[in-house]
């Protein structure tokens, strides 16, 4: 078994939370996402970003807006739409969760 894989398999199971987290936060342009994720040390490459925005837009978990930039084209800007705020409030209960059922097997 390969430690690496395991290890990408637990980052993708966890990054449509994070980017949720932080649309919580704020909307965001895509390039601001990834540079947050990687400031938490969490690299993602567009290839990967663009198709999961775009998956939770179609669930209606995402909107967006045109902003106009000052250093070129107008840009894409993420927010929460009202089902993504519930969304996420699930998975924040599902985390816990698991958290707490990791920790309970790691300190037992």
């Amino acid at each position: 078994m390969d430690v690496n894989n395991v290890k990408s398999q637990m980052r993708k199971g966890m990054l449509e939370y994070c980017i949720m987290l932080l649309l919580h936060k704020e909307p965001a342009y895509a390039s601001d996402i990834i540079q947050k994720l990687k400031e938490a040390r969490l690299i993602v490459v567009e290839g990967t970003l663009y198709p999961l925005l775009t998956r939770l837009k179609n669930d209606d978990l995402l909107s967006y807006e045109w902003i106009e930039s000052t250093q070129g084209p107008p840009r894409k800007y993420y927010r929460l739409t009202e089902k993504g705020e519930v969304f996420l409030g699930e998975l924040e209960i599902s985390w816990r969760e698991l958290n707490e059922t990791v920790d309970h097997i790691a300190n037992s």
